[in-house]
């Protein structure tokens, strides 16, 4: 069965005029599914009871359900959502200032095998589907309107577990209906879509003409720390990469994020500082500095705050806008893929 959360609103226009019904029942169904939240056929009272048996038989509304939910003390929400397949995927809520951002996961686990990160120690299983990326969104969503039926929410970065750009046109349609204002009615500069450097996908995704935001995980100054921490930077390496993030910049005329986690005596010295802001000059981007959340597994230790603030300085002194990012979560499994590592290891034992 079709699962109508996986269908952007032209696909779903071109499937009910092939039930023979007039094109607006597409905006129907995504008004019953995104603002009314039906979870039944049978609810959608202005829906004629002969197509609500046609939609029955060949549509379903499946979300994922959650698992385990822990909640941080800054009020930071983190799920492990189990998919129809007995899949494990994470996603989390964090609350700025600003709204209600949700990190959603774009794979069963991943293939990228970064050298610091904790999704990698689980292997990729396979893509999420479009319904399972919205199931993310609609369980968080829905988790907010219990809290306040006036809350919603308004950010999404796809920075979760997985390469976004590994499973690129199911992304592609996820961030539609995201940005759909009969369905969550995101902004688009209110998404983004972050790669470890996919050089090809960056350059398609520079000419969707979509203003939603990209974020490139760097975390590297040069090639051979890179090497180590990402072997991605084997297959494209930061000459590159950086050739596709101006490719990006020319063609979105959008300005970038680089995303830099620091790693104490790794990737954080004042020399390394120097050398990214080389990397990326002249460039309409700015640089977001990640404080690492350590993971058992791994023998990377974070930077002490006054080291990342040094840091902070010297790419400021050197023309580089950037910013520190704030924590989550920081009493819970933080670290991207900690919560479903620790689950699945601890079940296989």
């Amino acid at each position: 069965m079709i699962n109508l959360y996986s269908l952007t609103i032209d696909k779903l226009e071109k499937l009910v005029l092939e039930d023979e019904q007039k094109k607006y029942r597409a905006t129907q169904l995504y008004i019953w599914l995104y603002e009314k939240r039906a979870n039944d056929f049978d609810m959608m009272s202005d829906i004629s009871l002969r197509y609500r048996e046609v939609l029955k038989n060949k549509y379903c509304l499946n979300l994922p359900t959650i698992d385990t939910k822990q909640v941080a003390s800054d009020g930071t929400i983190k799920l492990l959502l189990n998919l129809s397949d007995e899949n494990k995927i994470e996603t989390v809520l964090m609350r700025y200032s600003y709204g209600n951002v949700v990190c959603v996961s774009s794979q069963v686990g991943c293939n990228m095998g970064c050298a610091f990160c904790a999704s990698g120690l689980l292997k990729k299983k396979r893509n999420l589907t479009v319904d399972e990326m919205v199931g993310q969104v609609m369980v968080i969503d829905n988790l907010l309107k219990e809290e306040d039926p006036q809350k919603r929410v308004t950010h999404i970065v796809v920075m979760g577990t997985g390469e976004p750009f590994d499973n690129y046109d199911n992304v592609m349609d996820f961030v539609r209906i995201c940005n759909h204002p009969k369905a969550f009615a995101i902004g688009a500069r209110h998404i983004t879509i972050s790669t470890c450097g996919l050089v090809d996908k960056i350059i398609q995704y520079s000419k969707e003409g979509l203003q939603i935001n990209l974020a490139v995980s760097l975390h590297a100054s040069n090639d051979e720390i890179r090497n180590k921490l990402m072997k991605i930077n084997k297959v494209y390496p930061l000459k590159e990469l950086i050739a596709a993030c101006k490719e990006y910049e020319k063609n979105a005329n959008r300005r970038l994020t680089f995303e830099y986690i620091l790693l104490k005596d790794v990737n954080d010295s004042l020399q390394n500082a120097d050398e990214l802001a080389k990397l990326i000059h002249g460039m309409l981007s700015y640089v977001n500095l990640i404080p690492y959340n350590c993971v058992d597994e791994k023998d990377f230790k974070r930077s002490d705050n006054k080291t990342v603030k040094a840091f902070l300085n010297r790419l400021i002194k050197n023309g580089v806008t950037a910013t520190i990012r704030k924590e989550f979560g920081s009493d819970i499994d933080a670290a991207c893929g900690q919560l479903r590592a620790k689950r699945l290891i601890k079940d296989e034992k």
